[in-house]
């Protein structure tokens, strides 16, 4: 379960990826099972770490979407389902501020339809 803010409501999470088209995957489906109300997919970046042991460096995409915090743990759920590296990269990051009628508006893109 993610850590909660009581005074930030709502969050941006950041993953990456290995193509556009998969990111561009991943974004759609976010938005189709009303996880973030937006998603924005950046690249190609280039990123660099150690993995297995060796340091690497690969082409990738990054992927942020906006959510209501209450969503959070399903979007990182559904994040880890359909995210096709072993090991994704899902970071979030606390919304401390910010225009009160886009907020408003993730909350309400978020929440379930009836």
């Amino acid at each position: 379960m993610a850590e909660r803010t009581p005074d930030a409501p709502h969050t941006r999470v950041e993953t990456t990826t290995d193509s556009r088209s998969a990111a561009e995957a991943l974004a759609s489906s976010v938005i189709e099972h009303q996880l973030a109300a937006c998603v924005q997919v950046n690249g190609p970046i280039t990123s660099f770490y150690r993995w297995e042991g060796a340091v690497q460096h690969d082409e990738e995409w990054l992927v942020v979407a906006k959510t209501a915090t209450d969503r959070l743990d399903d979007l990182v759920a559904h994040l880890n389902e359909v995210h096709g590296y072993d090991v994704p990269e899902i970071i979030a990051v606390p919304i401390q501020g910010g225009s009160t009628a886009y907020l408003d508006w993730v909350t309400d893109e978020t929440r379930p339809s009836a």
